[in-house]
């Protein structure tokens, strides 16, 4: 499988971006192309439930837990004091895929689309990040990179799969 490409969704908190998310992925995935993700959140977040037994290994001191069916399965990793790890290391992580989206991480240096709706009332990324390529935008802004409806998902797909050179 040839290297997978990689494209990031930047905004604020409010501005839409795993709506869009949401409904980008499945027309990629109508691409034929394997779709990934990773969310980075600013906040603590749990994806075990008290009185399960994986969370009851956790608690009890488990630095990593892996829970496995044949619908799915996940591995939770306690930092325990440990620094957050990069996004160079959660990629490396990721199993081979076509398309790996991240959300997120709007500071780093990867191409990405900016997710803008004025009534949040927040400042614009792009004018500050050379690696934001588009908007999506409740409002036209002026600027030179090219512009979406925050709705318009199929342009959207369509300009990241041309952007990435993914095959169709």
């Amino acid at each position: 499988m040839p290297a997978m490409k990689i494209f990031g969704f930047a905004g604020w908190s409010g501005s839409g971006k795993t709506t869009l998310i949401e409904q980008v992925i499945p027309r990629f995935v109508r691409t034929g192309l394997k779709v990934s993700l990773i969310k980075h959140a600013h906040h603590r977040f749990d994806v075990d439930q008290p009185g399960k037994d994986s969370f009851r290994h956790r608690t009890a001191g488990c630095s990593e837990v892996l829970v496995t069916s044949g619908e799915r399965w996940v591995l939770m990793h306690e930092m325990r004091g440990a620094p957050e790890a990069t996004l160079e290391q959660q990629i490396a992580r990721m199993s081979p895929c076509d398309l790996l989206l991240i959300e997120g991480y709007k500071r780093y240096p990867l191409p990405k689309l900016e997710i803008y709706r004025e009534a949040n009332g927040k400042p614009l990324l792009h004018p500050e990040d050379e690696h934001i390529v588009a908007l999506a935008t409740d409002t036209p802004v002026p600027c030179r990179l090219p512009q979406f409806g925050l709705e318009d998902y199929d342009a959207i797909t369509a300009f990241v799969v041309d952007t990435l050179e993914l095959k169709r």
